[in-house]
């Protein structure tokens, strides 16, 4: 699979919050400001997350579709990926 602009992009404005936490810190910044922070650092990733894996299983299905194969294992996977990322 192909890591397409739109999740390089993503993960590029994590590594900004990241990078704006670590400031943060070295700041002594509140610690409620510094949560905030880490929460919306942490709902970037998780969105990220679901966007590579959508995007995966959407290949995938796809090929094994083309190839007249069965997708539910596939599909399976793709949800225990998300489950085991919580």
């Amino acid at each position: 699979m192909m890591y397409n602009d739109q999740m390089k992009n993503r993960v590029k404005r994590v590594e900004g919050q990241i990078k704006a936490i670590l400031r943060m810190m070295e700041e002594n910044k509140d610690c409620k400001d510094l949560v905030v922070q880490l929460s919306a650092a942490r709902n970037a990733l998780d969105r990220t997350l679901a966007v590579v894996v959508s995007a995966n299983l959407e290949h995938c299905v796809r090929e094994q579709l083309q190839k007249g194969e069965n997708t539910d294992a596939l599909i399976q996977e793709a949800v225990n990926m998300l489950v085991k990322s919580r």
